[in-house]
């Protein structure tokens, strides 16, 4: 979720129904030395709260020392990534790289720990690959530190993103330690949210579903409550957010930048509506807000009306 949740989709994921928020994450090397832009990363604002700042990294003293930056920051509590199965932060030891080896795991935990006086949360995955699901013992270790919740993505550093998340390693989790559980992982739908919360875990974690669909969180709540999946969000609806959005990025980043950055997310507020590829390819080639607004609202403005309710879930 790198150069993802920033300041702008963190608040329209919390506008939509989101309980907790995390920052990007951050490299304790970067931290320590002062580089703006990764400290930019984890500058918070109390309409955000409760919120963690999550870093990362391979040496002990260097996530020490970032849990203290961390903490200048006046975030809630701070999240170490020990998940990201990319090759550029695992095959150099951090992120999902600390799966191979649980005691360098504990240090770095503990470096963390005490850098900071806030409450410390761990993200992790099942293990190196499916011969090396580590999971329950990682478990056992981190509540013995004394941190206080894990969230899992349920798949292996191996998987990445591919197979499916294996959500039964979560009441397995739930019945080794007694410290708070949040599930990550193939969750993209309402449903899912209810299935997951079946396995006993005490939180569920949205990301790459969040992207996709930011109405996730406020759906998600209205099924859980009414057992009844909300409509969709209307085409004039999405545009609407999609503007939103934009300019509060650009309110934070500047015109060029935030609108260079926003692209990404043109494919999530445009998914799954027919005859978009067009106006896509149009979009990300403009870089001035108000020739991208007049753009989007062109095409609201020329959208059948029999048509508004597509689902964006497909």
């Amino acid at each position: 979720m790198e150069d993802v949740t920033d300041y702008s989709f963190r608040t329209v994921c919390k506008e939509l129904g989101a309980d907790l928020l995390y920052t990007e994450f951050a490299s304790s090397e970067a931290l320590i030395r002062d580089v703006d832009k990764t400290l930019g990363k984890i500058r918070v604002h109390d309409e955000e709260r409760p919120i963690g700042v999550q870093i990362f990294g391979s040496a002990e003293s260097s996530m020490e020392a970032a849990a203290a930056v961390a903490e200048q920051a006046r975030p809630d509590f701070i999240d170490i990534n020990c998940g990201c199965w990319v090759k550029k932060v695992a095959l150099r030891g951090a992120g999902a790289g600390l799966l191979q080896d649980i005691k360098k795991f504990e240090n770095v935990v503990r470096g963390v720990l005490a850098g900071t006086t806030l409450p410390v949360t761990v993200k992790t995955r099942l293990g190196w690959d499916a011969e090396n699901i580590i999971i329950l013992d990682v478990a056992r270790m981190l509540e013995g530190l004394g941190v206080q919740a894990l969230t899992v993505h349920c798949r292996t550093r191996k998987q990445g993103h591919s197979g499916e998340a294996d959500w039964a390693w979560l009441e397995k989790l739930k019945n080794t330690v007694a410290m708070p559980i949040i599930g990550n992982g193939d969750v993209t739908e309402p449903e899912d949210v209810k299935r997951m919360f079946a396995t006993g875990c005490d939180g569920v974690m949205i990301g790459r579903g969040a992207i996709q669909n930011p109405w996730l969180f406020a759906q998600a709540k209205h099924y859980m409550a009414t057992g009844e999946v909300p409509d969709p969000p209307s085409v004039p609806e999405r545009i609407a957010l999609c503007i939103k959005h934009l300019r509060r990025a650009v309110d934070v980043k500047g015109e060029k930048r935030g609108s260079i950055e926003f692209r990404k997310h043109y494919s999530g507020y445009l998914r799954n509506l027919p005859h978009v590829a067009k106006l896509r390819a149009e979009l990300m080639q403009l870089n001035e807000v108000e020739l991208i607004v007049a753009r989007l609202n062109q095409f609201c403005d020329n959208w059948p009306s029999t048509a508004e309710t597509l689902d964006p879930r497909g």
